[in-house]
């Protein structure tokens, strides 16, 4: 019974501190940020598709932007499947820290296609590409916010948490040791 009151006034401590803090974005906006984000991304698929790295080989090109234009078009559905799963919980910061670090490898790997498009393709495009890459840098950085608040807050959590369970832990060995003291006569 003693530790059944310690654990549920833990969660009940836990449970109010995350309601009084603030800071950290409302679920509907960071569902909002990816929906953003996805609509950003779905717009620069159709685009990629129109880039011909095989081409750019006959034309002198190094046979490596083959390799990275196939990389660009994994990122964008890599990018895509962890906002997606980022969306339905979006209080798990592991699943932000993976949708941003898809963001930071399709924009690495996009710079070099960019590149490659502009040297051997088309300049338009490049810009295209390159504009649609950079308007998605805004959502980065709204995501990256999201992560450095969502990570503190969930640091607060687990100090309030510890807290709480220090004070039970006391109470329940003061408790104990009452409870075992022999009764003087």
């Amino acid at each position: 019974m003693k530790y059944a009151i310690c654990t549920g006034l833990l969660f009940v401590s836990a449970a109010a501190f995350a309601q009084t803090t603030g800071g950290v974005s409302s679920e509907w906006d960071v569902r909002k940020l990816l929906e953003d984000l996805d609509r950003g991304t779905q717009q620069l698929k159709p685009v990629i598709e129109q880039v011909q790295p095989q081409a750019w080989v006959a034309k002198g090109a190094p046979e490596a932007y083959v390799q990275q234009w196939r990389t660009a078009q994994d990122e964008l559905k890599y990018l895509l499947s962890s906002s997606e799963n980022l969306a339905k919980q979006p209080d798990r910061l592991p699943l932000a820290l993976d949708t941003y670090f898809r963001m930071q490898a399709m924009e690495s790997t996009f710079g070099s296609v960019i590149e490659g498009i502009r040297k051997y393709q088309n300049p338009a495009l490049a810009d295209l590409v390159h504009a649609f890459v950079a308007e998605n840098g805004t959502n980065r950085d709204r995501l990256r916010q999201y992560i450095q608040d969502l990570a503190t807050q969930k640091e607060q959590e687990f100090k309030v948490a510890d807290r709480e369970a220090q004070r039970c832990r006391g109470a329940l060995v003061q408790q104990d040791s009452k409870e075992r003291k022999p009764a003087h006569k």
